[in-house]
């Protein structure tokens, strides 16, 4: 009989599958006599230095499941600040302590896709792709499309080095004030650490009618955490 953990991950992997067009994101089993141990496939979001790659993923289920987050790592190597180039080990919080059980797999994916888009230099698990992508990051763009061309099969392009310029004494972008509109941070940093942008994750809030609760942090209900990820995902 099987277990309530390959229930859950069956039911996951026919979602991701029912959603690959939408969701750009795939997982499967290795073996499929074994359900714990799968490959993920991510694609790299257009107008980034990723674009047109497609990266492996490697995912193995622990014994918690959902309790416990799946183990992730990339198997295609990849140049990015929070994603180890040598073992592919990932610094993302869904992944760790930031993980809920009404997470998923396919959720976990998109965070990831979503990390390509948009990198944490401030909390790398590179530290000298991440100095680089602060001190030189045309250096860096430069540098992982180049990875991204070699390893994950994206067509050589001119990138657009316009926003890679160093901006300020210190060499980095500006990061622009965030303006919770009454929201608690934590609230919101839950679906910024999903890779969100925080103004897309407000933007979300208010289209689907969160209660601020007086700025005060607090668990949103597993319906509410559907919705905004789908209008995150623009599929609502």
């Amino acid at each position: 009989m099987a277990t309530s953990r390959e229930r859950r991950i069956v039911k996951e992997l026919a979602d991701i599958n029912a959603d690959r067009e939408k969701s750009g994101v795939y997982a499967e089993p290795v073996d499929p006599a074994d359900l714990t141990t799968l490959r993920g496939l991510v694609p790299a979001p257009p107008d980034t230095v990723y674009a047109g790659g497609t990266f492996q993923v490697d995912i193995r289920i622990p014994d918690g499941y959902p309790f416990k987050p799946p183990i992730v790592k990339f198997h295609t190597k990849i140049f990015h600040p929070n994603i180890s180039s040598q073992t592919g080990a990932i610094c993302l919080d869904i992944l760790g302590t930031g993980w809920s059980p009404v997470q998923t797999i396919k959720s976990a994916l998109i965070s990831l896709r979503m990390l390509l888009e948009f990198p944490n230099p401030k909390d790398p698990q590179d530290a000298e792709v991440a100095k680089l992508s602060l001190e030189q990051p045309e250096k860096f763009a430069r540098t992982a499309h180049e990875w991204a061309v070699k390893y994950a099969g994206a067509p050589r392009q001119e990138l657009d080095l316009s926003k890679f310029i160093k901006d300020g004494e210190e060499g980095r972008s500006k990061t622009p004030t965030v303006d919770y509109r009454g929201y608690s941070k934590d609230l919101v940093d839950r679906f910024v650490n999903m890779g969100f942008p925080a103004s897309n994750v407000i933007e979300a809030f208010i289209f689907v009618g969160i209660d601020k609760n007086g700025g005060e942090d607090y668990e949103l209900e597993e319906a509410y955490m559907g919705d905004i990820t789908a209008r995150l995902l623009g599929e609502s």
